[in-house]
């Protein structure tokens, strides 16, 4: 499966949705009518490592990530209590596997904010993770209209 699969399903599927490149990566935000300067942040296609984010191993050859910010008690019945965060440079602490691939896992860097992440995700899985992307949007609608209302 190639990320570009994925970045189309999500212009045709969620609504409200702005991409644009952010922070090395692929970045939809919930953002209707571009009310904010970038909405509410909730997936992320990356396929390179970055100084502060190595433990995927993006730079093998067809290798990037997909992630998204669950949300908490989706996070935690999946893995267990999120982990701490980490400090600059590490990783979240736990028995994941960061660089596996097809494999869901917590965030290397963000699995203390309840983001899920998965390198190189089949089309099978992908399948199967469609309905937690559309809970990482539903968690960033939520987000984006509570802030909207409080900048009212």
């Amino acid at each position: 499966m190639e990320s570009l699969e994925i970045a189309r399903w999500a212009g045709r599927t969620l609504r409200g949705v702005v991409c644009k490149e952010s922070w090395g990566e692929t970045a939809w935000f919930y953002n209707p009518g571009g009310f904010f300067a970038n909405g509410s942040y909730f997936m992320t296609i990356k396929s390179s490592d970055g100084p502060n984010d190595r433990a995927s191993s993006l730079d093998r050859h067809g290798v990037w990530r997909l992630s998204f910010a669950l949300p908490i008690d989706e996070f935690e019945q999946r893995f267990g209590p999120r982990p701490a965060r980490p400090p600059k440079g590490g990783v979240c602490e736990g028995a994941w596997s960061y660089d596996a691939l097809d494999v869901l896992t917590p965030h290397p860097v963000y699995g203390w904010m309840g983001w899920a992440a998965v390198n190189a995700p089949s089309r099978r899985s992908f399948e199967a993770l469609k309905p937690l992307i559309r809970l990482a949007h539903l968690r960033a609608k939520r987000g984006f209209e509570a802030r909207a209302k409080e900048a009212a």
